[in-house]
């Protein structure tokens, strides 16, 4: 039984990276990692997206699994296996909550069963279904070893026999003014049942039912507690069994089967997330990864941020393509405001980052270099604290940055520079190029100066699109070609009557 992990398919330390880390505000990634995890409000399954890997066989173990849930019957039968193991560890935990020790081991009982009934339904059920990735493959036959065994068939038998001692006490409880007692049952009538027998010739109708559910607690009160110790009292020897099952079966959960209890929720958490999207018609697929070429390109790609965002309405997400072939590494996005450059952008990262993690990525088809890290430098709102201006504050964060960068980085600049001149943002935007070409990094630069398009063999050109009959509609279409410098300001500035002479006509 080698079975370790569904998550590693090797036995490693793994990190997590700094949630705090700015690319993940961003490039939106906080939001979408919150949107898929909220559901479980579970911190360890959050915990598994901030931990990228660029070790290919660990990815490719991961897709493996990821191609294999997309048969609707696993998919079922490995939810109802999470959930049940959920269960057993809701069980256990509030176990070691309760006052009272037979109502504690009763629980314990209850989530052995649990555990026993989810594991048995799981091997049945592996058997009729055909896997080929690896990690299930060998979780299959991790669990009908272990079904098989002695140590779990022998849970299985004293968990069904002592449950069926305690099944079968039977009492009555005796309320009097100011007390109660309890004694064994001999064969007393259930008096509700002749009070409804005696009132049944009068019935017309279906009448009010004036039943009340009682609420459902955690833990006893000191009424219930104490019907509970005179039952012990009445019959020790189903209660002697029960101490007995717990004290042999203490430990019984199988730390491998619950480790992947916790981590298989990491696949099932994700893909429920992108299932909505699919059903509207946006693309997944699971990319081709690489550490070597640095030879990018996506079709049909999204903002999956964006996309969640405007799930509820009737919004259409609008896809981009991009590529890089050698030795082109930097794409230089130019183009009209709010024309969907930095939603371009941030999709050029969130694509990176959802790669290293084996998921599923937007688009219709991708190959994705795996970078060491993503760095980025977005638009930040000036902080009294650090007694910098904007355009100060913009220098030390993109030192920071190329202090750190390597050739193995990811780069996802936006509208950097643009509180200072036009000379000085190309002066200092050229000498930022060209130590990230002189390091071969791959990046989004996303700017208002056409010139950088064209610095180098490295760089790419992509323009944000507009409407050609009317250029004050955006088509949040980026595609590739030479920077035009249009900014189209004119055109708006018609549209809401804001021209020279439109507010000089008001003014007069």
């Amino acid at each position: 039984m080698a079975f370790q992990s569904i998550l590693f398919n090797t036995l490693r330390d793994v990190k997590g990276v700094d949630r705090q880390a700015p690319c993940f505000t961003d490039l939106n990634l906080d939001q979408v990692i919150e949107a898929i995890t909220t559901p479980y409000r579970d911190d360890v399954l959050t915990s598994y997206f901030y931990i990228p890997l660029r070790d290919l066989e660990t990815l490719h173990y991961r897709q493996e699994v990821m191609r294999d849930l997309e048969n609707d019957s696993l998919m079922k039968a490995i939810k109802g296996f999470a959930d049940g193991m959920e269960r057993v560890r809701r069980y256990l935990a509030m176990a070691e909550k309760l006052e009272y020790d037979a109502h504690k081991k009763g629980w314990f009982l209850e989530a052995a069963l649990l555990y026993c009934e989810t594991l048995s339904s799981q091997a049945r059920l592996f058997s009729t279904l055909n896997l080929t990735s690896r990690g299930l493959s060998s979780f299959r036959d991790y669990v009908t070893e272990y079904v098989r065994s002695e140590d779990f068939l022998r849970l299985l038998e004293d968990a069904k026999e002592t449950k069926k001692g305690l099944s079968e006490l039977t009492y009555c409880v005796i309320v009097q003014s100011g007390k109660f007692k309890v004694k064994r049952y001999e064969g007393e009538s259930d008096y509700s049942i002749e009070v409804e027998k005696t009132f049944e010739k009068f019935k017309q109708g279906t009448g009010k039912d004036y039943t009340v559910k009682l609420p459902e607690r955690m833990g006893l009160n000191h009424i219930e507690a104490k019907i509970l110790e005179f039952v012990t009292k009445l019959f020790p020897e189903p209660f002697v069994a029960l101490d007995r099952f717990y004290e042999i079966h203490r430990h019984f959960p199988d730390s491998v089967i619950q480790t992947f209890g916790r981590e298989i929720r990491f696949y099932i958490a994700y893909l429920d997330f992108i299932a909505d999207f699919k059903r509207q018609g946006l693309p997944f697929c699971l990319p081709k990864v690489t550490l070597t070429s640095k030879e990018d390109f996506a079709r049909d790609s999204f903002d999956l941020a964006l996309a969640h965002a405007l799930r509820h309405t009737d919004a259409t997400i609008v896809t981009n393509d991009f590529s890089l072939k050698d030795p082109e590494r930097i794409i230089v996005v130019t183009g009209p405001n709010q024309g969907g450059k930095t939603t371009f952008a941030r999709m050029f990262g969130q694509l990176h980052y959802l790669a290293s993690l084996g998921c599923p990525v937007p688009g219709r088809q991708a190959r994705l270099f795996l970078p060491d890290q993503i760095l980025t430098h977005f638009e930040r709102e000036e902080d009294i604290r650090n007694l910098r201006g904007k355009f100060e504050d913009d220098l030390f964060r993109m030192y920071d940055i190329l202090q750190v960068a390597t050739p193995d980085s990811l780069v996802v600049v936006n509208e950097i520079f643009a509180s200072t001149a036009l000379k000085d943002a190309l002066y200092l935007s050229r000498k930022i190029l060209e130590h990230l070409m002189a390091l071969d990094v791959l990046c989004a630069w996303v700017t208002f100066i056409d010139e950088l398009s064209s610095l180098s063999e490295k760089t790419v050109s992509m323009v944000a699109t507009v409407v050609p009959e009317d250029p004050t509609r955006r088509t949040f279409k980026v595609v590739r070609k030479r920077a035009d410098g249009l900014a189209y300001a004119l055109s708006l500035a018609k549209k809401h009557s804001l021209t020279y002479q439109d507010i000089k006509e008001r003014v007069s």
